[in-house]
C-alpha cells in the first residue's frame, strides 16, 4: 500500500513539473488576427512571396510569439520593376538563400513602432536593431525630414497601413539593403567577371601531325575533348602502329585501357564473338588505340559481328595490308548509342546515317522487323544481341553480319553467255558432192 502511494506521488510530481515547463515555454501559436497572416493577405504580394520563398514563416512565428514586431514593407513596384534584374536574380538563386533571408529580416524590428512614435527633430534620429543577426551592428535609422517620415533612405508612403495586436506594417517606397547582402552580391559579381574568359577561335590542327598547334586548356570532367576524334586517331596501320595509352590519358579522367580490356573480356564470356576479339587483340593494334581514345574522353559504339558472320569473310578480304583494321574501323561509331536510342532514331526518322572511324564512309541504319538493320542490300546485318556491354563510354551491340561500305560492294560478274556452235549441214555437203561428180567439176 505504501509503495502504491509513493508511486502515485511520484507520477503526480512529474505531471506538475511538466505542466509548469509547458507554461514557461508555450508553443508558438499564430491566430488569424496576427500581423503575419495580414502580411500574407495584404497588397504587398511581392514581399509576402519572398518571405515564403525564403522559408522565414517559422522564424517569424517565433518572433511574433515573443514580442511585437514592426515590418517596413516595400511596395510591389520596388521589388518587381525598380529592382536591379541582376540583383534580383542573385537573391532568387537557391545558393543565396541566406542573403535573401538577411535582406527580408532587415526590414523587421522586434519592437512596435507606430507613426506617432517617430522622432520629431531631424537632428535626433532614432536607431533600432532589426531581426537580421548578420546586420546586428547595422541599425535602422528613423528620421523625419521636410515633414516626411524616412526609414533609412526610403520614404514612408503609407504609415500604419496594417495594425494588429502583435505587430504593425508601414509601407515604404524602396528596398532596404544591408551592407552584408550588398557585399555578398558584389563579391559574387566580381568573381564571375574574373572567371570570364575572352572568346577565342577554334583550335588549329596541324594537317601533318593531326595534333593541335597549341596545347588545349584542360576541360572539365565529362566534357568532350577539344580535338576531333578523327584527328586524334593514330596513323593507319600500314604507316605506324598506334601508341600505347598513357595512365588515364592526359586529362586523367578515364582509364580507357581497363575499359577496353573489360569489354573484350565481356565478349569472350558472352560467347560467339571470339573472332572479333581475336582481331582486336592479336591481329591489330585497335585495342590499344581504342583505349587511348577512351582515356582522352571520347566515346565509341562497337557493332560487333558474331563468329558465324566473321567465318564468311574470304581470304581475299583479309589478306590485303590493313584490311582487318579497315573492316573494324567501319564497325566503330564515334558516338555512344544503345539499342534503345538507335531503335528510337530509326523509328522516328526512317533511315539514320552514323559516322564511322573509317572516313568518309557512313553506316546506314533503318527499322526492319522490329529491330535495327545496318547496311543495304545483301551486305546488311541485323542488331540481334543488344547492349552486350554498356559502361557510359563504350557500347557494344551484336550484329549478325559483317558490314562493308556501299562503294566496296562489287556486283557479281555476269556469267558469260554461251557461244552457239555452228555445225555444218552434213546433208547439204553430200548433195553438193554428188552434183559436182555429175558435172565433172571438182570443188
Amino acid at each position: 500500500m505504501d509503495f502504491q502511494i509513493y508511486g502515485f506521488c511520484t507520477i503526480f510530481s512529474f505531471l506538475i513539473l511538466a505542466s509548469s515547463a509547458l507554461q514557461q515555454n508555450p508553443p508558438a501559436q499564430i491566430n488569424s488576427n496576427s500581423v503575419l497572416v495580414a502580411l500574407l493577405d495584404s497588397h504587398y504580394t511581392e514581399l509576402s512571396e519572398l518571405v515564403e520563398k525564403a522559408l522565414l514563416l517559422q522564424t517569424l512565428e517565433g518572433a511574433v510569439s515573443k514580442h511585437n514586431i514592426t515590418i517596413f514593407a516595400p511596395k510591389n513596384e520596388a521589388l518587381e520593376r525598380d529592382l536591379d534584374p541582376e540583383f534580383k536574380q542573385f537573391l532568387l538563386e537557391p545558393r543565396n538563400l541566406k542573403s535573401l533571408q538577411n535582406l527580408l529580416l532587415f526590414h523587421m524590428i522586434p519592437t512596435r513602432i507606430e507613426s506617432n512614435h517617430w522622432p520629431v527633430e531631424m537632428n535626433n534620429p532614432a536607431h533600432h536593431t532589426s531581426l537580421c543577426r548578420d546586420a546586428f551592428d547595422e541599425k535602422i535609422q528613423l528620421i523625419k525630414k521636410n515633414g516626411e517620415k524616412l526609414v533609412g533612405e526610403a520614404r514612408m508612403f503609407k504609415a500604419d497601413d496594417v495594425v494588429r495586436p502583435d505587430g504593425i506594417i508601414h509601407g515604404i517606397e524602396r528596398l532596404l539593403i544591408p551592407k552584408s547582402v550588398q557585399q555578398d552580391f558584389n563579391t559574387r559579381r566580381s568573381l564571375r567577371s574574373i572567371s570570364a574568359v575572352l572568346p577565342e577561335g577554334a583550335p588549329e590542327v596541324d594537317p601533318r601531325t593531326h595534333r593541335l598547334k597549341k596545347p588545349a586548356p584542360p576541360v572539365p570532367a565529362g566534357a568532350p575533348p577539344v580535338l576531333p576524334i578523327f584527328d586524334s586517331m593514330a596513323p593507319g596501320p600500314s604507316l605506324a602502329p598506334a601508341p600505347a595509352p598513357g595512365p588515364g590519358g592526359h586529362q586523367h579522367h578515364f582509364d580507357g585501357e581497363s575499359q577496353v580490356k573489360d569489354f573484350i573480356q565481356t565478349l569472350l564470356h558472352y560467347g560467339g564473338y571470339n573472332e572479333m576479339a581475336d582481331i582486336l587483340v592479336n591481329l591489330t593494334s585497335l585495342a590499344s588505340e581504342m583505349g587511348r581514345l577512351i582515356s582522352e574522353g571520347y566515346v565509341l559504339t562497337v557493332l560487333a559481328p558474331n563468329d558465324e558472320a566473321m567465318a564468311k569473310l574470304t581470304t581475299d578480304q583479309l589478306s590485303e595490308p590493313g584490311a582487318p583494321e579497315q573492316i573494324m574501323y567501319y564497325h566503330l561509331i564515334p558516338e555512344y548509342q544503345t539499342e534503345e536510342s538507335m531503335y528510337n532514331s530509326v523509328r522516328r526518322f526512317g533511315k539514320v546515317r552514323y559516322d564511322t572511324l573509317r572516313l568518309p564512309h557512313k553506316v546506314v541504319a533503318e527499322e526492319a522487323d522490329g529491330s535495327v538493320k545496318f547496311g543495304q542490300g545483301e551486305a546488311s546485318a541485323y542488331l540481334f544481341d543488344p547492349d552486350i556491354y554498356t559502361d557510359g563510354r563504350i557500347s557494344v551491340q551484336g550484329i549478325d553480319g559483317v558490314l562493308f561500305p556501299l562503294q566496296e560492294i562489287k556486283p557479281a560478274p555476269p556469267k558469260p553467255t554461251p557461244v552457239a556452235k555452228v555445225v555444218s549441214n552434213q546433208r547439204r555437203g553430200k548433195l553438193l558432192e554428188v552434183a559436182c561428180t555429175l558435172l565433172g567439176v571438182c570443188y
